[in-house]
């Protein structure tokens, strides 16, 4: 079963969960911003998408300059900060198995369908 890291509000997300849909896959959706993923969720999706940590940061959300963007994390710290504010965490985040990808675009869901 196909499990998508959905937020609602997004864009992206929501039309991700369309092609879902479209391609009638089994799926269960998570909302992860209402259901956190703790860190060792966190660096088991990581390392599913085969990314650094910071390539999982949503970079433009005012949290991350105001707060995070001058400092050197290391992986294990970034991966803390995004658990607690898991609004930085990109998304989509669409997992099949073994395989797994950020929604972004949309259309990269298709890839591990």
């Amino acid at each position: 079963m196909i499990v998508i890291y959905h937020n609602p509000r997004c864009s992206k997300s929501r039309e991700t969960l369309e092609i879902l849909e479209t391609k009638k896959a089994d799926y269960k959706v998570i909302k992860y911003l209402d259901i956190p993923l703790g860190e060792d969720k966190l660096g088991k999706i990581i390392k599913l998408l085969k990314i650094k940590p910071i390539e999982l940061v949503r970079k433009n959300e005012s949290i991350w300059k105001e707060n995070f963007k001058h400092l050197n994390f290391k992986d294990e710290e970034l991966i803390q900060v995004m658990a607690k504010y898991p609004q930085l965490i990109e998304r989509p985040i669409i997992i099949n198995g073994n395989k797994a990808t950020i929604g972004r675009p949309p259309i990269k869901v298709i890839d591990i369908i």
